[in-house]
């Protein structure tokens, strides 16, 4: 029997040994009110420079809402801690995620906040990619801290000098409040002005940027130009004798033009005064002039004449307007006499007999030594071998050799071609 109980009580020692390996303290119990992290929960990894007095079971919050909890707090080899968080499946986070250690109350828990990246984009899915780096994570200022930040100052901080800045202060502005008012007031004016033009600001920074890049794009011409420019200084240089006594020859000229122009200024204005009448007058017969200048374009003939009764008729001077370009030009009948002495041409022209038709004789060809005279055609000269043809004689005008016109066709010996008029100095 006793030994029985020897054997009982080994066997619930040795149980309760084996349940100890897997006791981890008030950390194996589940804490009331936690985080639901659901079914199907996913596993992230925080890194962190320092998580200060943050605890396994504390909070995990997205939007201060909680989603998860601190699962394991580690130290990694560089020295840094690796936080294990346990999150709800259906949270939704992006890869590049970030992380801060919050505090929840002045003197309240920690917990670790989650959230999307506020200056860039969000990217993938925290799911795939389940660890925050370093430079990603970062904490709060903790009391502690701005607790002593405040003692370091009160106590052998800066308020002594505060006070002595403030009465310094105070006895450099006694006497001269309404000066430094005044300058404040134009200070603000002037602070407003800028700001008023600060679109106008902004377009001249522009232009200014713009004609750098410009004047940077075009380097190399101005360092050509600039090294242009040197020999053409050394021939200025050269010159500068040249150009000081040309400025001085200026400078005199110049003093003598005044000189002249002060000497003669009376002359100038009783010139002026003398020509005030002339030109009076002339501006009285400003209408006569104007309407004299219209015979200046018919000269020497009036526009009266010219223009007629002004629907572009006749004109006392036969004047016509022009339908094409609107303009008037003079039509006239002109009479004139002309002598003619036909003698030597009329000389060169004959008739054939066989045809009746006019001929016209080369000078080579011509008979005899006087014009008109019998002769042989010049289409009949050469060798006639089978008989004599008919002679061909050369005509003339009426009362010359040979009667040129008495034998034209329709010709009357007497008076000649019928409407051919008796050209003057011709016999009849």
């Amino acid at each position: 029997m006793r030994r029985r109980l020897q054997q009982l009580a080994a066997l619930g020692t040795g149980v309760l040994l084996l349940a100890g390996c897997g006791f981890r303290g008030a950390y194996s119990f589940s804490l009331p009110g936690g985080a639901d992290v659901g079914d199907d929960p996913y596993t992230v990894q925080v890194e962190f420079l320092d998580v200060l007095d943050l605890v396994q079971q504390s909070g995990v919050r997205v939007a201060d809402v909680p989603v998860g909890r601190v699962d394991k707090i580690e130290l990694a080899d560089d020295w840094t801690a690796l936080v294990t968080l346990t999150v709800d499946g259906d949270v939704d986070l992006p890869a590049n995620a970030v992380a801060m250690i919050q505090q929840s109350s002045l003197l309240g828990e920690k917990y670790i906040e989650l959230a999307a990246p506020g200056d860039e984009d969000p990217q993938g899915d925290l799911r795939e990619e389940p660890r925050i780096p370093l430079e990603r994570t970062n904490r709060n200022v903790e009391v502690e801290e701005l607790l002593g930040a405040l003692s370091l100052v009160l106590n052998g901080g800066g308020l002594a000098q505060l006070q002595t800045i403030n009465r310094e202060l105070g006895e450099a502005l006694q006497g001269r409040e309404s000066a430094v008012r005044s300058t404040l007031t134009e200070l603000d004016t002037f602070i407003g002005g800028l700001d008023d033009q600060k679109s106008e600001i902004n377009r001249a920074l522009d232009s200014a940027n713009a004609l750098a890049s410009t004047l940077a794009a075009r380097t190399g011409t101005i360092e050509t130009a600039l090294d242009t420019i040197g020999p053409g200084l050394d021939v200025i240089n050269q010159q500068r004798d040249l150009l000081v006594s040309m400025l001085e020859s200026l400078a005199r000229l110049g003093d003598v033009g005044t000189r002249i122009i002060n000497q003669s200024a009376a002359n100038t204005v009783a010139d002026l005064q003398l020509l005030q009448p002339i030109l009076t007058q002339l501006a009285a017969a400003g209408p006569d002039l104007a309407g004299s200048l219209d015979l200046l374009l018919t000269y020497p003939f009036p526009a009266s004449s010219v223009i007629g009764a002004g629907d572009g008729g006749p004109t006392p001077l036969n004047y016509r307007q022009d339908q094409r370009t609107g303009g008037f030009a003079l039509f006239t009948n002109m009479t004139a006499t002309v002598e003619l002495d036909l003698t030597q041409t009329l000389c060169r022209y004959v008739i054939d007999p066989a045809t009746g038709a006019l001929e016209q004789l080369e000078p080579q060809d011509l008979v005899g030594d006087e014009c008109g005279q019998s002769g042989t055609s010049p289409a009949n000269q050469g060798g006639n071998t089978g008989g004599s043809s008919p002679s061909t004689s050369t005509l003339s005008l009426p009362g010359l050799p040979g009667d040129l016109v008495s034998r034209l066709p329709g010709a009357n010996p007497q008076t000649g071609l019928p409407g051919l008029p008796q050209l003057p100095g011709v016999p009849q």
